[in-house]
């Protein structure tokens, strides 16, 4: 049995709500029984202005070195955990099938992910803007591929990781017009 750790912001978790994720999560995590797993389970009830009454439950997976993270709303907590439970069955099922895909093709070559030219930064005029939230990353060493299998598993638009070729920092991003592209740092030639 998986290890679920339930907590709650504005919200006071009772048995009923605690017996409904450890019933739905629960068994949306058994699609991928692999040690170690650990779930985290945030209940949240926000209310603002604009939104009215807003609930949701964000789920955090941690399967071995990687993370799959989802977060659902709904009418009321009960709707918000089945959406959760059925959008990490989703998340689960894709990872599953990379991992097995990948152990098949492991022969297969890196893709080929072509640099993009990116117009140089300009200042912004704005006199607000502020840096408003601060995360640290832990560089893991990892192939694109691995890389591509982790900003999807998030749900992030890009993803920070160390090239396991190179040992620098690289950045993965979905595009807008579909598909990935990469931002590597230049490496200067030590001849010129």
């Amino acid at each position: 049995m998986v290890s679920i750790k339930i907590s709650g912001r504005k919200v006071t978790i009772s048995d009923a709500l605690r017996e409904q994720v450890d019933l739905k999560i629960g068994s949306a995590l058994k699609v991928f029984d692999i040690k170690p797993m650990t779930c985290d389970v945030v209940l949240r009830a926000d209310k603002s202005h604009s939104f009215g009454k807003r609930n949701a439950c964000e789920v955090t997976v941690y399967v071995r070195d990687n993370v799959v993270r989802v977060v659902a709303t709904g009418e009321d907590l009960e709707s918000a955990i089945d959406e959760a439970a059925s959008k990490v069955t989703r998340q689960l099922r894709k990872y599953k099938t990379r991992v097995v895909d990948k152990r098949q093709r492991s022969k297969r070559p890196e893709p080929v992910i072509e640099p993009v030219d990116l117009p140089p930064f300009e200042e912004a005029a704005d006199d607000d803007d502020e840096l408003v939230r601060e995360k640290v990353v832990d560089l893991k060493p990892m192939t694109v591929d691995e890389a591509l299998v982790q900003i999807d598993l998030i749900g992030h638009d890009f993803y920070v990781f160390e090239d396991s070729r190179s040992g620098l920092t690289n950045v993965v991003y979905r595009r807008k017009d579909g598909g990935y592209g990469i931002i590597r740092p230049k490496i200067e030639d030590e001849d010129e």
